[in-house]
Parts: C-alpha cells; structure tokens; sequence
C-alpha cells in the first residue's frame, strides 16, 4: 500500500484545521448575532453594517484567523505541490510540512487571545516553512553539486533547478 509523503498529510490536516476554523467562526458569530443576519442573504442595506463589525473583538479576531489561514493554506499548497511533483521530498520537506501545521494550530489560540508578539512570530514560523520547501527545489541542485565538490557547476546547477520548478 502506498503511503502518503508526509507532506500532503500535513496538508490534510491543515485543511481540515481551515474546516476547524470555520465552524468556529460560524458558531461563535452565530451565538452573538441575530439568525436573520447570520442565515440572510447579508446584503448590506439589510445588515446595517457588515457583520465583523457588529460581532465582539473576539469573534472579530476568529473571523481574521480563518481568513488569514486561507492565506496562508495557499501558499502551503503551492509548496507542497512543487515539492511532491518536483519529487523533492526529503526530512527537511516533511519537517517543514508539520512546522507549517503546529504553527497554524498555535496560531489560532495566539490570535483570539492576542499574544503579542508570539503571533507574528508564530505566523513567521509558518511562512518560512513554507518559503523553505519552495526554495528547496530551486536549490537541491547547487547543493548537490556544491557537496559533490563540483564548485564550478553550481550557477548550472541553480539554472536546472529553476528550469525543473518551470518544467
């Protein structure tokens, strides 16, 4: 049976945090504003004002953590599609893959709580993850040929791994 690169298992579980995080965000609005609101068609000269502004700082702080994790999910995706297709997965892939994931499950609680500045420092763990799986295909090549000894062919090298990522 063929398993998983841990890689799209992290990218699972983050998907499923995003599932997590809308219910969240869905009952705690949900508790605090009238059904007609939540289950209406939420135009705004019905609302009277858009919803994140009539809900409490918290709820608020629920509704940007969501939202910023869909930023952030993209991103994730695209690492580790360029990752498992390039078939560079490796240790380093899969550390990052669950550094993403433990730093979007911190980031949730860091958020609606307001640790500051453990939440951007949080968030900046996650990106540099992410940012970190998607240079490793770019620098695989000049890396191998740097521990090969084969100094001279490393701007070659960096060319291929470029041309790989496009390829």
């Amino acid at each position: 049976m063929n398993t998983l690169p841990p890689e799209v298992t992290a990218l699972a579980l983050a998907g499923l945090l995003q599932v997590a995080q809308i219910a969240l965000m869905s009952v705690t609005a949900n508790r605090e504003l009238d059904r007609g609101k939540t289950l209406g068609p939420r135009d705004p000269g019905r609302l009277g004002a858009p919803l994140m502004e009539q809900v409490s700082p918290r709820t608020g702080r629920i509704f940007r953590a969501m939202n910023n994790h869909f930023e952030g999910l993209i991103l994730f995706t695209i690492a580790v599609a360029v990752v498992t297709l390039g078939q560079a997965t490796s240790p380093l892939t899969a550390a990052c893959g669950w550094i993403y994931l433990a730093a979007r499950v911190l980031y949730v609680p860091a958020y609606v709580f307001g640790w500051v500045p453990w939440r951007s420092l949080i968030w900046m763990v996650g990106l540099f993850a992410t940012a970190l799986m998607i240079g490793i295909i770019l620098t695989q090549r000049p890396l191998k040929a740097l521990f090969r000894g084969e100094g001279g062919q490393i701007a070659a090298e960096f060319k291929n791994g470029f041309n790989d990522l496009i390829d």
